[in-house]
């Protein structure tokens, strides 16, 4: 007898998706739930047994049994039996046969979405008494192929053994492998029939000599009873079941949508509940939470595939008050959960808002200003957040934030219609003291971004693994970017600040240029002292402050190799007499502005030189033959030399780091840094 319709374009028509190629198996277990169910022999007595049969050939050259392919299985049971009623049944697609069930009589078509053939054997009750067994295939080509009905010898017992063939490959590889991920997996589908009042028939999961009872399992998950509760949306009646999955198993607290009493769309709602971060703790342990929904309402609206819903996310318009939407249903649940879990998340609410205020005080005080405007459960984050992932999230509600004032601003532009002047200086005054805030944050972050660098800093003066040090080019980096002049960068990626703050305010900026390519000076020489070597600590930085004159100064920095030692007489190893020659040559040339206005008298514009090096012996003896005084500290020399009109500063690095701490020392005090 065939099947009555057209089998082959059902298939078609029928959707399963590569990560659930075990539904079809799981849902072959549930059938023998309900055939048991219809026997009266729930509890000890009744008995399902999924079994693994794996290709006779290991992988990899293995011969362990667990590490064959898994080719099909095979579920076995002792409910009712394929009598004439389930048979017919089995035969019309879309069956009501089992409604009352759930069942939508189209589970046997995912069998063979995922498996070549499907074979059955079972022995069933007459009517009459008559015991009988029926065998009979299953397979897209053919549809169902059985044999007549034989004898079998009075007082066996009923039963049905049912074989999936051929696993499709494209199932097959994204299926667990082991009989433990399975048991796992079943156990969650099948969840339902352990935690209501009948309970489940035994199940077992047997993979070779390997043999797992799922009540074991649900034992080993179960942290306490569960938890029932009915409610209702939009006049629909839900019930939901809470549960505390013990630690140890592999969920997250999750939401799991079920139909027809089985598991159909799980998702989680970690984050989605203040404090509902990893394990929770009760007087019984740790614990992993989960609320199971059913619903009539699911149930009629499940797709025949059983893995997804006909309910849309959200509705607007008419039909917004009247439809339940999955959004309903989620707002709904989380909700009730967050009303069962009160007493158990008082202290992950606790630890999460105190990571955020250590991040804040410590490492982004520019949230300080504008934490009052986030709402208090978006501060409420997992304690064990990443530095990176908590600075996402607060700039994320920082930018919405912003974007609310940017908005208000512009509407401040238009009193409202019904606005009298108080009302209007009223929402003046909020807005202005939010946008106080912002900047207090602006600012907030620009120190904070001061402190980095002199991190980084620090630790690129410092020797290596090594033992030697980094290359003057990394340094210089942090300071300017090499090769850039300043019609290539924003002032924002310098940081000229670590040797003087009035660096920032200049009319032309080069870094590591030849003179001939800067418009400030007429010098034609591309001729640099140690270019050949192309290292870039023979290329200076180029400064000219911007004043009433159309140039006020030249400063030049030269930055050099940390616990560099080799300094000698002459311009090519002597980097004081170095800068010196730059600011020679820019001056002998026709000096003129940025913009190209020529300067009158370029050779007696001021000069300032800075060498940035570490003190070492022959560095000291350039200073000292430069005439040049060592500063308080003894960290540094300074002097002025009267030939080349210019002051000069040789700073240690030490020196940098320690100067440039001290000037941000009352910054970095507010906003709760440690300044040493």
């Amino acid at each position: 007898m065939s099947i009555h319709t057209n089998l082959q374009g059902r298939l078609r028509n029928t959707s399963l998706s590569k990560p659930h190629g075990l539904l079809p198996v799981f849902e072959a277990v549930v059938n023998s739930i309900h055939s048991i169910e219809e026997k009266g022999n729930l509890g000890t007595q009744g008995k399902v047994t999924l079994e693994l049969i794996r290709s006779s050939q290991a992988s990899l050259g293995l011969d362990t049994s667990n590490t064959r392919e898994i080719i099909g299985f095979e579920v076995r049971d002792n409910g009712i039996g394929f009598d004439d009623a389930n048979m017919e049944s089995f035969e019309t697609l879309d069956s009501d046969h089992k409604i009352d069930k759930g069942c939508r009589g189209v589970g046997r078509l995912l069998w063979l979405k995922a498996f070549a053939l499907a074979e059955v054997s079972s022995v069933y009750r007459t009517g009459t008494g008559e015991v009988l067994q029926r065998t009979f295939t299953f397979d897209a080509k053919h549809g169902v192929r059985r044999m007549e009905p034989t004898k079998v010898k009075e007082g066996t017992d009923t039963h049905t053994l049912i074989k999936l063939d051929g696993f499709e490959e494209g199932y097959r590889n994204l299926s667990p492998k082991t009989a433990r991920t399975i048991a796992d997996a079943l156990l969650e589908h099948c969840l339902w029939y352990f935690v209501r009042g009948d309970g489940a028939p035994q199940i077992f999961v047997k993979d070779g000599e390997e043999r797992i009872a799922l009540y074991d399992l649900y034992d080993q998950y179960m942290h306490s009873s569960a938890q029932p509760e009915s409610i209702v949306i939009k006049g629909q009646p839900f019930e939901l079941t809470h549960i505390k999955f013990r630690a140890s198993a592999s969920k997250k607290h999750s939401m799991s949508l079920c139909a027809a009493k089985r598991l159909v769309k799980e998702e989680s709602i970690q984050g989605k509940i203040p404090g509902l971060y990893g394990k929770i703790t009760d007087a019984s342990g740790d614990f992993i939470y989960a609320c199971y929904v059913s619903s009539p309402y699911l149930d009629e609206r499940v797709r025949s595939e059983r893995t997804s819903f006909d309910i849309a996310e959200s509705f607007d318009g008419i039909f917004a008050n009247t439809e339940i939407t999955l959004k309903d249903i989620r707002e709904q649940v989380i909700e009730r959960s967050k009303i069962y879990l009160n007493d158990f998340l008082a202290a992950n609410v606790k630890a999460g808002r105190e990571r955020v205020d250590g991040f804040i005080s410590t490492k982004a005080p520019r949230y300080r200003p504008i934490i009052s405007y986030i709402d208090e459960k978006e501060l409420s984050v997992d304690p064990n957040i990443s530095d990176k992932d908590l600075e996402l999230h607060l700039y994320k509600h920082w930018a919405e934030v912003e974007r609310k004032l940017l908005e208000e601003g512009h509407d401040l532009t238009k009193p409202l219609e019904s606005e009298n002047l108080d009302g209007y200086e009223e929402r003046l005054k909020e807005y202005l003291l939010r946008a106080a805030d912002i900047k207090k944050s602006d600012l907030a972050n620009y120190v904070s971004h001061r402190r980095v660098i002199l991190d980084i800093l620090e630790q690129s003066i410092k020797r290596l693994e090594n033992g030697k040090y980094a290359r003057e080019d990394l340094i210089h980096e942090l300071i300017m970017p090499m090769g850039k002049d300043s019609n290539e960068v924003f002032l924002d990626s310098c940081n000229l600040w670590l040797i003087d703050e009035r660096l920032a305010f200049h009319n032309y900026l080069a870094s590591d240029k030849s003179l001939s390519s800067m418009p400030i000076t007429g010098d034609t020489s591309t001729k640099e002292p140690d270019i050949c070597a192309l290292n870039v600590c023979d290329n200076p930085i180029l400064v000219s402050e911007k004043q009433s004159l159309p140039l006020a100064s030249i400063t030049v920095i030269e930055i050099k190799r940390p616990m560099r030692n080799d300094a000698k007489a002459g311009e090519e190893k002597d980097p004081i007499e170095q800068a010196l020659g730059y600011l020679d040559r820019i001056r002998s040339g026709t000096a003129k502005t940025a913009n190209g206005l020529l300067i009158p008298k370029s050779d007696e514009i001021p000069g300032y030189c800075y060498v940035i090096c570490d003190l070492t012996e022959s560095i000291v003896q350039r200073c000292k033959i430069q005439d040049l005084t060592p500063t308080s500290d003894h960290m540094g020399y300074f002097g002025y030399n009267k030939n080349f009109k210019a002051y000069i500063e040789v700073i240690s690095y030490n020196q940098l780091v320690q100067a440039a701490k001290e000037r941000n020392r009352a910054f970095f005090d507010k906003l709760g840094f440690p300044s040493s």
